[in-house]
C-alpha cells in the first residue's frame, strides 16, 4: 500500500515539474520585447495562409506548431511570400522565429504554410515589438541600407546603360555585315 502511494506521489512530483518547465519555457522572452498581437490559425497541407505586417520597428516574429508542421516565410517585396520567393524563413518543426529588422519596406507580407507531411496544421503566432538598441562599432552612420540601396541602383542604373549602348552598337554591325554579305553573294 505504501508503493502504491509513493508511485502515486512521484508521478505527481514528475507532473509538476513538467508544468513548471514548460511554464518558463513558453515564456523566455527578453524583457525588451513588447507583445502586440497573437494570431492562432489552421492550415491545410501544401497550402498558404497570408498576414500583413503593418507596425514600423524592429519585429520578431515567434511561431509555434501546436498541431502539425507550419513554417514561415517573410517579404517586404511581396504580400504572397513562398518557399519560392521570400527574403526571410523558419522552417523547423518546432518554434519557427523570425526577426523582421526595421529597415524593411511596410506592409511586410507573411506566409505561413502548411507542411504536407500533415493534413492540417495549427500553429500560434506572436507578434512583438523588439526594443532593443543595437550599438555599432563603427557608429550607426557604417551602415545604412537605404543609402546602399540608392548606391547599388545607381551601379546597375550605370552598368545597364553601356550594356545598351553595346547592343545597338553590336546590332548595327551585324546588320552591315549581313548587307555587305548579300551584296557579295
Amino acid at each position: 500500500m505504501a508503493a502504491r502511494w509513493r508511485r502515486i506521489l512521484i508521478i505527481f512530483a514528475a507532473a509538476q515539474v513538467l508544468f513548471v518547465v514548460n511554464t518558463f519555457e513558453e515564456e523566455d522572452v527578453p524583457e525588451e520585447w513588447i507583445l502586440l498581437h497573437v494570431v492562432q490559425g489552421q492550415i491545410g497541407a501544401g497550402n498558404y495562409s497570408y498576414l500583413r505586417l503593418n507596425h514600423e520597428g524592429k519585429i520578431v516574429l515567434q511561431m509555434q506548431s501546436l498541431k502539425g508542421d507550419a513554417d514561415l516565410y517573410v517579404s517586404d517585396m511581396t504580400l504572397h511570400p513562398s518557399f519560392d520567393e521570400y527574403e526571410l524563413q523558419s522552417v523547423t518543426c518546432g518554434q519557427d522565429v523570425v526577426h523582421v529588422p526595421a529597415h524593411f519596406r511596410r506592409p511586410v507580407g507573411i506566409g505561413i504554410y502548411g507542411h504536407p507531411s500533415h493534413l492540417e496544421s495549427e500553429f500560434e503566432m506572436k507578434v512583438y515589438y523588439d526594443r532593443t538598441v543595437v550599438q555599432y562599432p563603427f557608429g550607426e552612420a557604417s551602415y545604412n541600407p537605404e543609402e546602399m540601396e540608392a548606391n547599388q541602383k545607381y551601379s546597375h542604373s550605370t552598368e545597364d546603360e553601356s550594356q545598351d549602348e553595346e547592343s545597338v552598337f553590336w546590332t548595327i554591325l551585324i546588320g552591315i555585315l549581313k548587307l555587305i554579305l548579300e551584296i557579295l553573294f
